[in-house]
């Protein structure tokens, strides 16, 4: 089990209580499922996120359980996103988004476990990728796969924007960046002036949404919500979110791997 909890502040020299108005909050949980966990696998998600002042990035992604190196393929898109897009400007983000994640594809071609060192190869390292990347009021979500990806304003239970998860021909089989025609399965969403943002993989989504992605089911989404905005120990509210994912009914509803990350904006 991971839980990694960050409060960042902007660099400056406002007064304190300047800077805790406009500083970016951002509280990630990361639960190993009980399948994985009976099987004595590692949890197969990764997330990260990097904050220079006004600019956000933050990354989600899930290892495919039957990929090889799965988790590997999502530690490495997690953190190339994050190095690239922190540099990037929202004029040129679609371009930069295409070009870091064709980095991410070269290092696993690169990578010593692909013994092919072929694109052909990479496959053993397959994982989706829900991403945002904000600065000041805009921000936009990118996506190949499943998971979701959540911007709302605060107290407005009807006003949001999702990213949907995107899945084949059966439910069971989605999109990969480590698939020859991962362009053609990257989605862009649009938005702004959200101040609340949220990014999940697959093993949380069936919480979070109704069947048909146009509702969010507030009964289990605004509780949680509502506490982390209003809990001023961090350290309990991480606490509390580890426990409502890895609660045994949650668990027994969809046993996967389940990432969940939430911002805070100014």
């Amino acid at each position: 089990m991971q839980i990694i909890i960050w409060t960042i502040s902007p660099i400056g020299t406002k007064s304190n209580q300047m800077a805790k108005k406009e500083r970016i909050q951002i509280l990630s949980a990361n639960i190993q499922g009980a399948l994985h966990r009976t099987k004595n696998m590692p949890c197969q998600d990764c997330y990260a996120s990097k904050v220079n002042k006004n600019k956000l990035v933050a990354i989600v992604s899930d290892g495919a359980g039957s990929a090889k190196y799965g988790k590997i393929g999502a530690r490495i898109i997690c953190d190339t996103l994050c190095d690239l897009l922190i540099r990037s400007d929202f004029k040129n983000i679609r371009q930069n988004v295409t070009e870091a994640i064709n980095v991410a594809r070269q290092k696993l071609i690169l990578h010593r476990r692909n013994k092919s060192k072929s694109a052909d190869g990479i496959m053993d390292f397959s994982a989706t990728v829900i991403g945002v990347f904000c600065i000041k009021n805009k921000g936009v979500f990118f996506h190949i796969g499943d998971g979701a990806g959540l911007a709302f304003y605060q107290g407005q239970s009807d006003d949001f924007v999702i990213s949907e998860p995107a899945n084949g021909a059966f439910s069971c089989e989605t999109f990969f960046y480590t698939m020859s025609d991962w362009q053609d399965n990257l989605r862009f969403t649009f938005f702004e002036n959200a101040n609340r943002i949220m990014l999940m993989t697959d093993g949380v989504t069936d919480f979070v949404f109704a069947d048909d992605f146009y509702k969010i089911r507030q009964k289990f989404l605004f509780p949680i919500i509502n506490y982390l905005e209003q809990e001023p120990d961090k350290t309990a509210a991480q606490k509390a979110l580890c426990n409502t994912l890895n609660d045994s009914r949650a668990q027994r509803i969809n046993a996967d791997d389940k990432t969940l990350v939430w911002v805070k904006m100014p």
